[in-house]
Protein backbone atom coordinates (compact mmCIF):
# COMPACT_ATOMS: atom_id res chain seq x y z
CA UNK A 1 0.00 0.00 0.00
CA UNK A 2 3.05 2.27 0.67
CA UNK A 3 3.30 2.88 -3.46
CA UNK A 4 -0.36 3.67 -3.85
CA UNK A 5 -0.45 6.17 -0.71
CA UNK A 6 2.65 8.11 -2.77
CA UNK A 7 0.80 7.79 -5.75
CA UNK A 8 -2.31 9.10 -4.44
CA UNK A 9 -0.21 12.51 -2.41
CA UNK A 10 0.78 13.14 -6.35
CA UNK A 11 -2.42 13.10 -7.92
CA UNK A 12 -3.53 16.53 -10.05
CA UNK A 13 -7.45 17.18 -11.46
CA UNK A 14 -5.54 16.71 -14.90
CA UNK A 15 -3.54 13.62 -14.25
CA UNK A 16 -6.95 12.04 -13.03
CA UNK A 17 -8.60 13.01 -16.05
CA UNK A 18 -5.70 11.59 -18.17
CA UNK A 19 -5.43 8.63 -16.41
CA UNK A 20 -9.12 7.77 -16.04
CA UNK A 21 -9.10 8.36 -20.10
CA UNK A 22 -5.76 5.95 -20.98
CA UNK A 23 -7.48 3.13 -18.70
CA UNK A 24 -10.37 2.42 -20.58
CA UNK A 25 -8.01 0.88 -23.15
CA UNK A 26 -7.67 -1.83 -21.10
CA UNK A 27 -11.28 -2.52 -21.04
CA UNK A 28 -12.61 -5.91 -22.64
CA UNK A 29 -14.86 -4.09 -25.28
CA UNK A 30 -11.53 -2.86 -26.34
CA UNK A 31 -9.96 -5.84 -26.62
CA UNK A 32 -12.58 -7.52 -28.37
CA UNK A 33 -13.65 -4.89 -30.93
CA UNK A 34 -9.90 -4.15 -31.83
CA UNK A 35 -9.25 -8.24 -32.04
CA UNK A 36 -12.52 -8.54 -34.24
CA UNK A 37 -11.44 -5.43 -36.66
CA UNK A 38 -7.99 -7.11 -36.66
CA UNK A 39 -9.69 -10.49 -37.84
CA UNK A 40 -11.63 -8.84 -40.48
CA UNK A 41 -9.28 -6.21 -42.20
CA UNK A 42 -5.68 -7.03 -41.64
CA UNK A 43 -4.95 -10.55 -40.52
CA UNK A 44 -7.15 -13.51 -39.98
CA UNK A 45 -4.04 -15.39 -38.17
CA UNK A 46 -3.27 -12.14 -35.80
CA UNK A 47 -6.66 -12.28 -34.75
CA UNK A 48 -6.45 -15.46 -34.22
CA UNK A 49 -3.72 -15.16 -32.08
CA UNK A 50 -5.82 -11.86 -30.06
CA UNK A 51 -8.43 -14.10 -29.54
CA UNK A 52 -6.31 -16.71 -28.05
CA UNK A 53 -4.74 -14.69 -26.15
CA UNK A 54 -7.96 -13.25 -24.65
CA UNK A 55 -9.73 -16.25 -24.04
CA UNK A 56 -6.63 -18.20 -22.45
CA UNK A 57 -6.32 -14.66 -20.35
CA UNK A 58 -9.78 -14.90 -19.26
CA UNK A 59 -10.13 -18.00 -17.75
CA UNK A 60 -6.65 -17.41 -15.89
CA UNK A 61 -8.00 -14.20 -14.42
CA UNK A 62 -11.05 -15.51 -13.22
CA UNK A 63 -9.18 -18.36 -11.68
CA UNK A 64 -6.93 -16.43 -9.83
CA UNK A 65 -9.71 -14.09 -8.64
CA UNK A 66 -12.31 -16.99 -7.22
CA UNK A 67 -9.47 -18.95 -5.75
CA UNK A 68 -7.30 -15.85 -4.07
CA UNK A 69 -10.51 -13.52 -3.18
CA UNK A 70 -8.23 -10.68 -2.39
CA UNK A 71 -10.48 -7.21 -1.67
CA UNK A 72 -9.59 -4.21 -3.27
CA UNK A 73 -7.48 -1.45 -2.00
CA UNK A 74 -9.66 0.54 -0.46
CA UNK A 75 -11.73 -2.53 1.18
CA UNK A 76 -8.46 -3.53 2.66
CA UNK A 77 -7.67 -0.59 4.05
CA UNK A 78 -10.31 1.99 4.69
CA UNK A 79 -8.23 5.14 5.18
CA UNK A 80 -6.96 5.00 0.99
CA UNK A 81 -8.83 6.82 -1.15
CA UNK A 82 -9.56 6.41 -5.00
CA UNK A 83 -10.54 8.53 -8.26
CA UNK A 84 -14.34 8.18 -7.61
CA UNK A 85 -14.52 7.93 -11.55
CA UNK A 86 -12.25 4.81 -11.26
CA UNK A 87 -15.30 3.09 -8.88
CA UNK A 88 -17.64 2.13 -11.36
CA UNK A 89 -15.68 -0.64 -13.56
CA UNK A 90 -13.41 -1.37 -10.68
CA UNK A 91 -15.75 -4.50 -9.38
CA UNK A 92 -15.20 -7.83 -8.61
CA UNK A 93 -12.25 -9.37 -7.02
CA UNK A 94 -8.56 -7.13 -7.16
CA UNK A 95 -6.31 -9.89 -7.81
CA UNK A 96 -4.96 -9.91 -10.74
CA UNK A 97 -5.83 -6.83 -12.54
CA UNK A 98 -8.06 -7.32 -15.52
CA UNK A 99 -7.32 -4.01 -17.01
CA UNK A 100 -3.50 -4.69 -16.62
CA UNK A 101 -4.26 -8.03 -18.59
CA UNK A 102 -6.20 -7.03 -21.43
CA UNK A 103 -3.83 -3.94 -22.30
CA UNK A 104 -0.64 -6.34 -22.39
CA UNK A 105 -2.86 -9.11 -24.06
CA UNK A 106 -3.99 -6.58 -26.44
CA UNK A 107 -1.27 -3.87 -27.04
CA UNK A 108 1.70 -6.42 -26.48
CA UNK A 109 0.41 -9.10 -28.82
CA UNK A 110 -0.03 -6.37 -31.34
CA UNK A 111 3.50 -5.50 -31.00
CA UNK A 112 4.60 -8.83 -31.58
CA UNK A 113 2.94 -9.77 -34.54
CA UNK A 114 4.95 -7.56 -36.37
CA UNK A 115 4.98 -4.28 -37.67
CA UNK A 116 7.39 -1.16 -37.73
CA UNK A 117 9.82 -0.71 -34.78
CA UNK A 118 8.26 2.70 -34.11
CA UNK A 119 4.74 1.34 -33.79
CA UNK A 120 5.70 -1.76 -31.24
CA UNK A 121 7.51 0.70 -29.36
CA UNK A 122 4.79 2.81 -29.16
CA UNK A 123 1.89 -0.11 -28.17
CA UNK A 124 4.50 -1.62 -25.65
CA UNK A 125 4.63 1.79 -24.02
CA UNK A 126 0.78 1.90 -24.29
CA UNK A 127 0.16 -1.01 -22.51
CA UNK A 128 2.60 -0.20 -19.28
CA UNK A 129 0.59 3.11 -19.09
CA UNK A 130 -2.71 1.77 -18.94
CA UNK A 131 -1.06 -0.74 -16.26
CA UNK A 132 0.47 1.91 -14.27
CA UNK A 133 -2.88 3.87 -14.52
CA UNK A 134 -4.30 1.46 -12.39
CA UNK A 135 -2.54 2.24 -9.80
CA UNK A 136 -2.65 5.41 -10.30
CA UNK A 137 -6.39 5.45 -9.95
CA UNK A 138 -6.05 3.36 -6.68
CA UNK A 139 -8.21 0.62 -8.29
CA UNK A 140 -4.79 -1.99 -7.99
CA UNK A 141 -1.58 -2.58 -6.02
CA UNK A 142 1.21 -3.13 -7.77
CA UNK A 143 0.91 -7.11 -6.89
CA UNK A 144 -2.22 -7.14 -8.49
CA UNK A 145 -0.64 -5.03 -11.48
CA UNK A 146 2.48 -7.04 -11.44
CA UNK A 147 1.36 -10.31 -11.59
CA UNK A 148 -1.41 -9.51 -14.26
CA UNK A 149 1.47 -8.14 -16.57
CA UNK A 150 3.86 -11.54 -16.12
CA UNK A 151 0.67 -13.94 -16.74
CA UNK A 152 -0.14 -11.84 -19.97
CA UNK A 153 3.31 -11.05 -21.35
CA UNK A 154 4.00 -15.27 -20.50
CA UNK A 155 0.93 -15.68 -23.17
CA UNK A 156 1.62 -13.14 -25.45
CA UNK A 157 5.27 -14.88 -25.75
CA UNK A 158 4.30 -18.79 -25.24
CA UNK A 159 1.23 -18.30 -27.46
CA UNK A 160 2.90 -16.28 -30.57
CA UNK A 161 5.16 -19.18 -31.78
CA UNK A 162 2.68 -21.86 -31.87
CA UNK A 163 0.12 -19.00 -33.67
CA UNK A 164 2.92 -19.18 -36.41
CA UNK A 165 2.75 -23.10 -36.77
CA UNK A 166 -0.55 -23.24 -36.91
CA UNK A 167 -0.64 -20.29 -39.57
CA UNK A 168 2.17 -22.41 -41.90
CA UNK A 169 0.38 -25.98 -40.67
CA UNK A 170 -3.88 -25.06 -39.64
CA UNK A 171 -4.04 -28.49 -38.28
CA UNK A 172 -2.11 -26.98 -35.64
CA UNK A 173 -4.76 -24.66 -34.89
CA UNK A 174 -6.90 -27.42 -34.31
CA UNK A 175 -5.09 -28.93 -31.53
CA UNK A 176 -4.96 -25.25 -29.76
CA UNK A 177 -8.83 -25.10 -30.55
CA UNK A 178 -9.51 -28.61 -28.81
CA UNK A 179 -6.84 -27.36 -25.88
CA UNK A 180 -8.96 -24.18 -25.29
CA UNK A 181 -12.53 -26.23 -25.01
CA UNK A 182 -11.23 -28.72 -22.48
CA UNK A 183 -9.91 -25.71 -20.11
CA UNK A 184 -13.13 -23.97 -20.81
CA UNK A 185 -15.37 -27.13 -20.07
CA UNK A 186 -13.05 -27.76 -16.96
CA UNK A 187 -13.11 -24.38 -15.68
CA UNK A 188 -16.97 -24.21 -15.83
CA UNK A 189 -17.39 -27.44 -14.23
CA UNK A 190 -14.99 -25.95 -11.71
CA UNK A 191 -17.20 -22.80 -10.95
CA UNK A 192 -20.35 -24.87 -10.76
CA UNK A 193 -19.30 -27.89 -8.41
CA UNK A 194 -16.19 -26.33 -6.24
CA UNK A 195 -16.74 -25.62 -2.77
CA UNK A 196 -16.43 -22.10 -2.50
CA UNK A 197 -15.83 -21.14 0.82
CA UNK A 198 -18.94 -19.10 3.02
CA UNK A 199 -16.56 -15.77 2.71
CA UNK A 200 -16.90 -15.55 -1.07
CA UNK A 201 -18.60 -12.65 -2.35
CA UNK A 202 -21.73 -14.16 -4.21
CA UNK A 203 -21.66 -11.11 -6.80
CA UNK A 204 -17.89 -12.03 -7.66
CA UNK A 205 -19.06 -15.63 -7.91
CA UNK A 206 -21.94 -15.22 -9.75
CA UNK A 207 -19.50 -13.13 -12.26
CA UNK A 208 -16.82 -15.83 -12.11
CA UNK A 209 -19.81 -18.65 -13.43
CA UNK A 210 -21.23 -16.11 -16.27
CA UNK A 211 -17.63 -15.14 -17.44
CA UNK A 212 -17.11 -19.33 -16.95
CA UNK A 213 -20.06 -20.61 -19.69
CA UNK A 214 -19.19 -16.89 -21.64
CA UNK A 215 -15.77 -18.42 -22.24
CA UNK A 216 -17.21 -21.89 -22.94
CA UNK A 217 -19.80 -20.50 -25.82
CA UNK A 218 -16.98 -18.15 -27.47
CA UNK A 219 -14.85 -21.13 -27.67
CA UNK A 220 -16.92 -23.48 -29.30
CA UNK A 221 -17.98 -20.55 -31.53
CA UNK A 222 -14.01 -19.78 -32.93
CA UNK A 223 -13.72 -23.70 -33.09
CA UNK A 224 -16.80 -23.81 -35.78
CA UNK A 225 -16.00 -20.28 -37.32
CA UNK A 226 -12.43 -21.50 -38.21
CA UNK A 227 -13.47 -24.87 -39.45
CA UNK A 228 -16.52 -23.13 -41.76
CA UNK A 229 -13.63 -20.86 -42.89
CA UNK A 230 -10.99 -23.14 -43.63
CA UNK A 231 -13.16 -25.39 -45.58
CA UNK A 232 -15.94 -23.32 -47.49
CA UNK A 233 -15.43 -19.41 -46.50
CA UNK A 234 -11.41 -18.25 -47.41
CA UNK A 235 -12.28 -14.70 -46.78
CA UNK A 236 -9.72 -12.17 -47.47
CA UNK A 237 -8.97 -9.64 -45.35
CA UNK A 238 -7.81 -6.70 -47.67
CA UNK A 239 -10.12 -4.46 -49.80
CA UNK A 240 -10.60 -0.86 -50.69
CA UNK A 241 -10.73 1.92 -47.37
CA UNK A 242 -14.55 2.61 -48.07
CA UNK A 243 -15.00 -1.17 -48.05
CA UNK A 244 -13.35 -1.77 -44.64
CA UNK A 245 -15.46 1.01 -43.53
CA UNK A 246 -18.33 -0.64 -44.35
CA UNK A 247 -17.58 -4.20 -42.76
CA UNK A 248 -16.52 -2.89 -39.15
CA UNK A 249 -19.87 -0.13 -39.17
CA UNK A 250 -21.99 -2.94 -40.06
CA UNK A 251 -20.66 -6.22 -38.49
CA UNK A 252 -20.51 -4.16 -35.15
CA UNK A 253 -23.76 -2.66 -35.25
CA UNK A 254 -24.79 -6.79 -35.99
CA UNK A 255 -22.59 -7.87 -33.09
CA UNK A 256 -24.06 -5.77 -30.63
CA UNK A 257 -27.47 -6.49 -32.21
CA UNK A 258 -26.65 -10.03 -31.10
CA UNK A 259 -24.93 -8.88 -27.63
CA UNK A 260 -27.91 -6.83 -26.23
CA UNK A 261 -30.74 -8.31 -28.06
CA UNK A 262 -30.58 -11.95 -27.60
CA UNK A 263 -29.48 -11.70 -23.74
CA UNK A 264 -33.66 -11.70 -22.44
CA UNK A 265 -34.56 -14.07 -25.30
CA UNK A 266 -32.29 -16.55 -24.34
CA UNK A 267 -32.46 -16.10 -20.42
CA UNK A 268 -36.22 -16.45 -20.73
CA UNK A 269 -36.03 -19.56 -23.05
CA UNK A 270 -32.86 -21.54 -20.93
CA UNK A 271 -33.46 -20.61 -17.39
CA UNK A 272 -30.21 -20.38 -16.62
CA UNK A 273 -27.93 -17.73 -16.79
CA UNK A 274 -24.01 -19.00 -17.71
CA UNK A 275 -25.93 -21.20 -20.17
CA UNK A 276 -27.73 -18.61 -22.06
CA UNK A 277 -24.20 -16.66 -21.83
CA UNK A 278 -22.38 -18.92 -23.20
CA UNK A 279 -25.12 -19.56 -25.91
CA UNK A 280 -25.08 -15.64 -26.81
CA UNK A 281 -21.29 -15.72 -26.81
CA UNK A 282 -21.41 -18.83 -28.99
CA UNK A 283 -23.76 -17.25 -31.56
CA UNK A 284 -21.60 -13.99 -31.11
CA UNK A 285 -18.05 -15.77 -32.02
CA UNK A 286 -19.46 -17.38 -34.76
CA UNK A 287 -21.55 -14.50 -36.49
CA UNK A 288 -17.74 -12.42 -35.94
CA UNK A 289 -15.77 -15.77 -37.49
CA UNK A 290 -18.26 -16.96 -39.83
CA UNK A 291 -21.32 -15.62 -40.82
CA UNK A 292 -20.67 -11.95 -41.37
CA UNK A 293 -16.91 -12.95 -43.01
CA UNK A 294 -19.30 -14.70 -45.60
CA UNK A 295 -21.49 -11.63 -45.96
CA UNK A 296 -18.79 -9.62 -46.55
CA UNK A 297 -16.11 -11.80 -48.48
CA UNK A 298 -18.11 -10.59 -52.22
CA UNK A 299 -17.43 -7.31 -51.14
CA UNK A 300 -13.35 -7.71 -50.93
CA UNK A 301 -13.74 -7.49 -54.93
CA UNK A 302 -15.46 -4.34 -54.51
CA UNK A 303 -13.18 -0.65 -56.30
CA UNK A 304 -10.66 -3.61 -57.38
CA UNK A 305 -8.93 -2.40 -60.80
CA UNK A 306 -10.12 0.77 -60.50
CA UNK A 307 -8.42 3.84 -60.12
Amino acid sequence: MDILYALEKIRTPFWNGVMSAVTQLGGEVIFIVAAVVVFWCVSKWEGYYLMTIAFCGTVLNQFLKLICRVPRPWVRDPNFTIVESARAEATGYSFPSGHTQNAIGLFGGMARWGGRRWVRLGLTALALVIAFSRMYLGVHTPADVGVSLVLAAALVLGLYPLMRRAQEKPRYMGYVLAAMLVVSGAFVVFVEAYGFSADTDAENLASGIGNAWKMLGAVAGMTLAWLLDRRYIHFETQAVWWVQVIKVAVGMALLLAIKSGLKAPLLALLGHEGLAGGVRYFLLVLVAGAVWPLVFRPMSKWGKGKK
